[in-house]
């Protein structure tokens, strides 16, 4: 997936073509302003002001005690950005908007837009110093409760739509009984496997601070007893010899250094029975000699900025894997989601 720019006429086409048009003063000037815009839109409660009705920008100025002149240049901008219909005065979300912006709904982003208004937009600061010092935030390290909160709140609003594609299409074997979930703290992969596959259960390994304020989360999801927490850290903890039928390590390589994954990997496949299948469940760096690819190339940079690690490449995660005694099996590439995807392997 790419961002493009689009000329709406042909004198706008022609000044593209003819490289008139300034496009680093597009992703200077105008990008920052609209990420910053549709973050604070979502913190700010205006989505949800106008889930029920359409409102008027004096309306909705007056219930979120916001100044009405900034609001109105705020919803022009959103207009824009096919998030509001307006007519006769009134602003009323679009089909996308309520989908993925509103709170409640399942597939929403709401978490993740809150997340990174509220911590994440501070950490882009620190990208100066990262470019010269090579190290990041590590930000797991640092989180308040509440930033912990926000954190998993996000993790949730991130994985709706995956899991649900991940439930479907996640080589595993049918006769599965035992899984465990690596770094999984809000539990909706664990979930959907063991919503498909009756006789299986699921162990999720996590920080202590994660699991405390992904709890709820969890709950929500009546699984009882088939889907339990066990405090841990991934690079410190045993997993054991021989128990499980599938391990999942999803959103948390890119948290890791090549050796680390390495000695996870390892764990992995002493853990694992045979015929047991290791899922790693990733963005992945592009090759930047073949096609671009905005959404891998910046999450890359992103984890980079925020862990010091990065994105990996397939041929990387299965070296790991191959390392550790494990057969490669299946790459699974995400339809709904860009740049992500499965990487499986089998232990013999």
């Amino acid at each position: 997936m790419q961002l493009t720019i689009t000329p709406e006429n042909p004198i706008e086409w022609f000044a593209l073509k003819a490289n008139l048009i300034p496009v680093p003063l597009l992703h200077a000037q105008i990008m920052p302003v609209v990420a910053k815009a549709v973050l604070e839109a979502a913190d700010k409660g205006v989505f949800e002001a106008t889930k029920d009705k359409p409102q008027s920008v004096d309306e909705l100025a007056a219930h979120l005690q916001l100044h009405p002149k900034a609001l109105g240049e705020l919803m022009g901008l959103l207009t824009a950005l096919d998030y509001f219909h307006y007519e006769n005065g009134r602003f009323a979300l679009t089909r996308m908007a309520r989908r993925f912006v509103l709170k409640d709904d399942a597939m929403s982003v709401y978490g993740m837009m809150v997340f990174n208004n509220r911590v994440v937009w501070e950490w882009m600061n620190h990208l100066g110093d990262y470019l010269k010092t090579g190290q990041g935030i590590q930000y797991h390290e640092t989180l308040s409760k509440d930033q912990w909160a926000y954190y998993q709140q996000a993790m949730v609003a991130a994985t709706g739509t995956e899991a649900r594609e991940f439930g479907r299409r996640a080589p595993v074997p049918k006769t599965a009984t035992q899984m465990l979930d690596i770094g999984g703290s809000h539990g909706q992969h664990s979930v959907v496997l063991c919503r498909k596959l009756p006789a299986l259960r699921s162990t999720i390994i996590d920080l202590p601070p994660a699991i405390e304020q992904s709890a709820p989360f969890l709950a929500r999801q009546g699984m009882g007893d088939r889907v339990v927490y066990q405090p841990g850290n991934a690079l410190t903890d045993d997993f054991g010899t021989g128990q499980y039928d599938i391990v999942l390590l999803s959103s948390l390589a890119h948290h890791f250094t090549p050796e680390q994954n390495q000695l996870v990997t390892d764990k992995v496949a002493k853990a694992l029975r045979p015929g047991g299948v290791f899922i790693v469940n990733e963005f992945i760096r592009p090759d930047v000699s073949t096609k671009p690819d905005l959404v891998g190339s910046s999450t890359d940079l992103f984890y980079g900025l925020s862990s010091t690690a990065g994105n990996y490449q397939i041929d990387e995660i299965k070296q790991w894997q191959t390392s550790a005694g494990l057969k490669p099996h299946k790459v699974v590439h995400y339809r709904s989601i860009p740049s992500r995807a499965m990487v499986v392997a089998k232990k013999p």
